[in-house]
């Protein structure tokens, strides 16, 4: 039998599931999909946009699996979706006086099956309409991101919660308390302008980073990564740039912070999933495409007179994507950095990073020093973290009961199963090191 297969037919494509295809729409097109009907139906209907939305992919999951899948899936759950729309309108009598114009238009902007839904510049301003209803003033904080991640990302309720430590009653009693606040504020479904766009930005750039925070860090569970939730706030905070709305230097300092962090990403846990420390990595796996892209909009970030903790953030980040090995790291430049980051924006965990940057240039007793002339201490005594730095600096000052008591005290408050495989082998270390002392 010939060897050769050269003339052997091309095994053609799998055909796409309908659902994984249904599920990949909803992960990363339903803030697109909720923006589009929001943008129809007005902002007090944000739960009738969102049980419009899910009905639609519920019919695109039953017509595709007997079916088939459509040559443009977006364009077709979009025009089942405004199909479902303009219904609801007419049977509920929903703003009678407006209804007649209100279906017109809907009509009229029904997607023909051969061509794209919405022109590019259409979804990204009704993604970031969408964006700032979710950070207006009037919402607190923590909810502006939990209803982000719901509306604009797409995850479930038992998602967020795990993400929040929480229950999912208690998630969805927060969402709908803040579409409910967001329906009597009267908000409107528009990017923005000059003071408030200010006001609002704020929110938005927290929001993301907030975002952006949990998936580079999660709170518990068996994952130390949730790059979903890291690629979501990437996604938004590039569609921000890119509108002149969020084209400002926070926006890319924001943005470039991002990009450098997930250049880590390869290498910050191995192929077990066990946590990797900086010095540990293999800085050959980094994404050098990412730092560069980082790079450059760090660049753009510095322009004007503007210094956001997004942008001292990604000089950090930058010194330890351009430093070509742990010890070629310009520790000096990032205590600089935690200096003016803690004047700029002070809290206990700046100041503990600050100390793990003192112990980097001055020695491991500075950093211990540092540590204890943290204002409001007390306030990190739960945190798994404030351990795990003593832990280490005790260790490098060869005191390895005290650093085994710390280490000790890391694994009790940590939540995150690769860390605490981590401080468990960090613990054993300073005990052996104790037992041979």
């Amino acid at each position: 039998m010939s060897t050769d297969d050269s003339s052997s037919p091309a095994v053609p494509s799998p055909a796409p599931v309908p659902s994984k295809l249904v599920e990949h729409f909803f992960r990363h097109e339903t803030g697109r999909l909720h923006g589009a009907l929001i943008r129809l139906l007005g902002v007090q209907n944000f739960s009738l946009a969102e049980d419009i939305a899910q009905e639609a992919l519920l019919r695109a999951l039953r017509t595709w699996s007997m079916g088939g899948v459509p040559e443009n899936p977006a364009a077709w759950i979009t025009r089942v979706a405004m199909n479902l729309a303009k219904d609801t309108l007419r049977h509920q009598r929903m703003s009678f006086s407006k209804e007649p114009a209100i279906i017109t238009h809907i009509e009229q902007t029904l997607p023909s099956p051969a061509i794209a839904v919405e022109t590019a510049h259409t979804i990204r301003d009704d993604a970031l309409r969408l964006l700032f209803v979710c950070c207006h003033p009037s919402v607190a904080p923590d909810a502006q991101v939990v209803l982000a991640l719901k509306v604009l990302c797409g995850f479930s309720t038992g998602e967020i919660a795990r993400a929040f430590l929480s229950s999912e009653a208690a998630i969805e009693k927060q969402l709908t308390r803040t579409k409910q606040r967001i329906a009597e504020a009267g908000i409107g479904f528009e990017l923005p302008e000059g003071e408030e766009l200010s006001g609002r930005l704020d929110g938005v750039l927290a929001t993301l980073y907030l975002l952006f925070n949990e998936g580079y860090k999660a709170s518990a569970g068996d994952r130390l990564l949730r790059e979903d939730l890291c690629q979501e706030a990437v996604r938004l905070v590039s569609l921000l740039v890119a509108h002149p709305a969020g084209n400002t230097p926070r926006s890319h300092a924001l943005l470039a912070l991002m990009l450098l962090t997930a250049a880590r990403f390869p290498s910050r846990v191995d192929e077990r999933g066990d946590l990797l420390r900086l010095d540990d990595q293999d800085r050959s796996k980094w994404n050098h495409a990412l730092i560069e892209q980082g790079l450059m909009h760090l660049i753009r970030a510095a322009q004007g007179t503007e210094v956001s903790e997004y942008h001292l953030q990604a000089g950090i980040a930058a010194c330890h994507c351009t430093a070509a090995d742990n010890a070629s790291t310009d520790w000096p430049r990032i205590l600089r950095h935690y200096d003016e980051l803690n004047r700029l924006k002070p809290s206990p965990i700046v100041a503990l990073n600050r100390a793990v940057a003192v112990a980097n240039t001055h020695g491991a007793q500075a950093g211990l020093d540092a540590i204890s002339a943290i204002p409001n201490r007390d306030r990190l005594e739960k945190h798994h973290l404030l351990h795990a730095v003593v832990g280490e600096l005790q260790w490098r000052l060869g005191n390895h009961r005290d650093a085994a008591r710390s280490f000790r005290q890391a694994l009790q408050f940590s939540q995150v199963g690769p860390e605490q495989l981590h401080l468990t082998r960090m613990l054993e270390r300073a005990e052996d090191g104790a037992a041979g002392a």
